[in-house]
């Protein structure tokens, strides 16, 4: 492995393979490249984190009906869905638990192989399964855990398809464009959040067109459809964007023997790339925090603000139309300022932000619209920029394992959110103080990440 540091983006780049190309097949390539971002994005935006979990999974329709019938003032009540939202925590973190232990093995084997573009298909295509599988989870405590596993499948799905999708970030853009290309593919995910999101709000004005809703049947076809949105959009991708070279001159090795050869890579690259390195343990920690902002925001706005459905729906909806356009902003600012000053500002920017969330939360609704809006303006930049900034590091023909180790170290703590959410959530019993611990992280991945050295900046 060489060492590979970031290098200043300059106008006069020559040499690139990208750049050779006619400039409407450049075009072509990154928009298919970018419509990934926004074929599976509504899984996380509507499933994930503002209506199947938030409003149906985590509701009263998976309670105890004895505990139902005493009411959302009862303590017994507030406890029973602070349990609900704990055990999907717990949940979401085993799944991360083996998205830590597959991914860098089999980015490794999709840059040998040359076998990139197929793994992001077989990762895209069980992220559809699970949504899919959605579909049979009906309102009853009884379907709870099948519910939590799809939910967190999908988790796994979607983070093994994005370690090559990342990995496809230097196919499609130069060092002087890597910046502004990858806050494309983000803003455009948000975007695609947002028109689905618009799409479950205009289902329910013309009230599902006489559709039944009982048996949470509603919630299930939103799954469903979100499912048929990656099917529709997801496919520019494989048929627009060439598969990879295989890297020949690294060995091909068994599954397990994978595991060895990766070890030794990551000795080289702490010993030649001591900057990746430590960016990669930095963004572990600050990363879990991002997450688990999306995985369990909605839930507060839900539970601890009393958002009705409509209300969380439509705070999805401006959350995410801001996180878009604050991330094809600061994408530009990326290749103009330096990835690190993106990310360590809005890393600022979101422990501020929920702070107040915490501080202010008895004065009502009008706390969390503010500063859960502008909280979301930080989230995407971060995301982006450190997307960019390690696929400016990384060597090329190991773009995969290289996300992959970002994907496992982000997972080997992806435990940190979820279990300091649900300790401090069972320590008080209320969940808004749940978002202590998600800030918790991000301020300790901010301090870590203050100590990690930026060669385009110094």
């Amino acid at each position: 492995m060489s060492d590979a540091t970031p290098t200043k983006p300059s106008e006069h780049d020559s040499g690139h393979p990208f750049d050779a190309l006619p400039a409407t097949e450049q075009r072509r390539r990154v928009r298919s490249w970018a419509l990934w971002d926004w074929a599976t994005q509504p899984f996380n935006t509507v499933v994930l984190t503002f209506v199947f979990t938030a409003l149906y999974l985590t509701g009263e329709s998976f309670l105890d009906p004895a505990v139902v019938a005493l009411g959302e003032d009862d303590p017994a009540y507030t406890r029973a869905l602070a349990g609900l939202t704990s055990a999907l925590g717990g949940w979401i973190a085993a799944g991360g638990v083996l998205v830590a232990i597959l991914a860098p093995v089999l980015g490794r084997r999709a840059d040998v192989t040359g076998r990139r573009k197929a793994w992001l298909g077989a990762g895209t295509i069980l992220l559809v399964v699970c949504m899919f599988g959605l579909g049979f989870v009906r309102a009853d405590p009884g379907y709870f855990v099948l519910g939590a596993a799809l939910i967190s499948l999908g988790s796994v799905a979607s983070e093994i398809a994005g370690v090559n999708y990342n990995a496809m970030l230097t196919q499609v853009s130069t060092p002087r464009t890597i910046g502004k290309v990858s806050g494309l593919g983000w803003g455009l995910g948000y975007v695609g959040g947002i028109v689905a999101l618009v799409a479950v709000v205009v289902a329910q004005t013309f009230d599902w067109w006489g559709m039944p809703t009982d048996d949470g049947l509603a919630y299930r076809v939103i799954a469903v459809g979100c499912g048929l949105w990656a099917v529709a959009f997801a496919w520019p991708l494989f048929r627009n964007v060439p598969e990879a070279p295989a890297a020949s001159d690294r060995p091909r090795v068994g599954f397990f023997a994978g595991y060895v050869e990766l070890w030794h890579d990551i000795r080289e690259l702490f010993r030649t790339s001591r900057t990746t390195f430590w960016f990669l343990l930095a963004s572990a920690v600050y990363r879990d925090g991002l997450a688990g902002v999306f995985t369990f925001g909605a839930i507060v706005a839900a539970v601890s603000f009393r958002f009705s459905p409509d209300e969380v729906i439509a705070f999805g909806i401006a959350a995410n139309l801001l996180a878009g356009v604050s991330t094809i902003l600061a994408g530009r600012l990326d290749d103009r300022l330096g990835a690190r000053r993106v990310i360590v500002w809005s890393l600022v920017g979101l422990v501020v932000c929920g702070l107040v969330v915490v501080a202010l939360h008895s004065s009502g609704t009008v706390v969390f619209w503010v500063a859960g809006l502008a909280l979301t303006c930080f989230v995407g930049p971060a995301q982006t920029a450190s997307r960019s900034y390690l696929a400016r590091m990384t060597p090329a023909g190991q773009e995969s394992e290289i996300f992959g180790l970002y994907a496992t170290t982000g997972r080997a703590v992806s435990f940190l959110t979820p279990l300091l959410w649900g300790v401090v959530i069972a320590l008080t019993g209320a969940t808004i103080w749940g978002v202590l611990g998600i800030v918790a992280v991000i301020l300790a991945g901010l301090v870590l990440m203050l100590v990690v050295t930026d060669p385009v900046e110094d």
